[in-house]
Parts: structure tokens; C-alpha cells; sequence
């Protein structure tokens, strides 16, 4: 609808996670170089950030980095019991459902031997962390990580969940689990200046290389959102619609005012202060 209006050839602000969008800021930058540090030395990662910090958008490129040498499983439902957990993790890897947890531990321990002789690493990824519901699902996790062959662990694994994961992990993880934590990164919010280079990347991986936003509607998003990358987007993307709507050729302060108080009458909650 905006986009022919606003020279865009796609959507700058998509809800969906998509590494060809990911922002190098400072800390995403660093937080992409420790987890391959990770991958390469096949440590166990940590990756905590606040709702909408970047974390899902920062673990796929980071797949993306290591197609060709590693094998992912990717656990987005943690919440479940360790059996359950097990068979989630074996069916990541394309393995059959086991009937005992006994029975996908070691079709499980079987399969990442094989990608190893292959040379191949296997990467357990699990998506809020934080919902791991118990003791037992570290242990099996950790029981996971001992997989190893020779001097080398076969079996990855990149905790990635919001802050409240750190506590988790001495409450639930034990110090077994902490001693395996090789990396651990907290990514935090944009801060202003950030925040419009971040507008200005997703606009030209758009189609668009002249500015959009004026400077006093950059300063606006952020206020308004936090920093908070999906927060942005959100403002962002209302903005674009409130300045289709005005028939606009730049997005103003204004603009962004006005989108951002429709979707706090819309969903019934306050502007974010000055």
C-alpha cells in the first residue's frame, strides 16, 4: 500500500525475523562474533535481551553463518518435561520419535557421532530458555553436552531467552550446568543515534537510500519505542502508514506522534513518557 509511495521495494519493518534485515550495532555485532566464537570452539552459549531485543533475528543469522558446518535442532517450546524434551530435540534433527527417553538419548548420542565422522557439528538451539521448567531438563542437557569423541564435544548447545534466564540458570542449572557455559552475552536496547542508523538499514535493504525519517522523528521512534528493535519497527511501520494517509514525502516528528498514539488507543495502553 506504502510501499510504491515511499520508493520501497518490500516491507522495511516486518514483524518476521529475517537475517538479511539484521542491524550491526555495537552489541548485536559483538553478541553474533562471541556465539560463532562458541560454535567454532563448541562451548555452551548463553544469549539473554529484553522481548523484542533481536535475539531470534541474531540466532538465525548465526545459523545462516554456519550452514555449511553445522546441524541445527531448534527447540522453541521448552516447557516440557526432560522426556519430552529429548524427543523434541531428536526430531529436530529429522530422527524418529523414540518411545523412551532412554531410546532417543541414544539415537540421539548415535546420530551426532555420525555427523562428527561426516564433519559435521550438531547445535541444540532453544528459544526461550527461560521456560525450561525444571532441574531435570538442564541435567539432560548437560548430559547432552558430555557427547563427546576424542578432545572435542559433539554436541552444541545456545541457551536464548529473556533476562530472567540468568536466574534460572543458578536456581535450575546447578553449578554442573553453570561450569559449561563457555559464552554468555546480554543484549541491551538501541541507543539514539543507533536507532536511526537501524531505520536508515532496514529502509535501504527495502529499496530505499534517501532519508525518510527526519532527524526529529529518528529521536521520536526511539523515545517512543526504547530502543527496543521490535518496538521500532512497530512505531516505524505505523508511521509509514500514518504518512501514506497525510500523502507525506518525509516521515516527521508529528507523524510518528500520531502513529504511535493510535496504537496505544488501539491496544489500550499508555504512551511510553518523554
Amino acid at each position: 500500500m506504502y510501499l510504491e509511495h515511499f520508493g520501497l521495494a518490500r516491507k522495511p519493518f516486518s514483524k518476521t525475523p529475517d537475517p538479511a534485515f539484521l542491524f550491526p550495532s555495537r552489541q548485536h555485532a559483538e553478541a553474533l562474533a562471541r556465539l560463532s566464537h562458541a560454535l567454532e570452539e563448541r562451548e555452551v552459549a548463553v544469549l539473554t535481551g529484553e522481548v523484542g531485543a533481536g535475539k531470534t533475528t541474531l540466532s538465525r543469522a548465526l545459523v545462516d553463518a554456519f550452514a555449511d558446518r553445522c546441524r541445527f535442532s531448534f527447540v522453541v517450546h521448552p516447557a516440557l518435561p526432560a522426556a519430552q524434551l529429548l524427543g523434541t530435540i531428536a526430531e529436530g534433527f529429522g530422527l524418529p520419535p523414540a518411545r523412551r527417553k532412554a531410546d532417543a538419548f541414544s539415537a540421539l548420542a548415535d546420530h551426532v557421532a555420525r555427523l562428527d565422522a561426516e564433519g559435521q557439528f550438531a547445535v541444540v538451539v532453544v528459544d526461550e530458555a527461560q521456560l525450561l521448567p525444571a532441574r531435570a531438563a538442564f541435567d539432560e542437557l548437560r548430559l547432552l553436552t558430555n557427547l563427546c569423541a576424542d578432545d572435542r564435544a559433539l554436541v552444541g548447545l545456545v541457551l536464548v531467552g529473556q533476562p530472567e534466564l540468568r536466574e534460572r540458570l543458578r536456581a535450575r542449572g546447578g553449578e554442573a550446568f553453570l561450569q559449561r557455559v563457555g559464552v554468555a552475552y546480554h543484549l541491551g536496547a538501541l541507543d539514539g543515534p543507533e536507532t536511526g542508523r537501524y531505520l536508515e538499514h532496514r529502509l535501504a535493504v527495502a529499496g530505499r537510500t534517501e532519508a525518510l525519517f527526519e532527524p526529529a522523528a529518528v529521536a521520536a521512534v526511539h523515545r517512543l519505542s526504547g530502543g527496543v528493535p521490535r518496538r521500532v519497527n512497530q512505531v516505524a511501520a505505523s508511521a509509514l502508514l500514518e504518512g501514506f494517509a497525510r500523502e507525506v514525502e518525509t516521515i516527521g516528528a508529528e507523524v510518528v506522534e500520531a502513529a504511535a498514539a493510535d496504537i496505544a488507543a488501539y491496544l489500550g495502553t499508555p504512551g511510553r513518557p518523554g
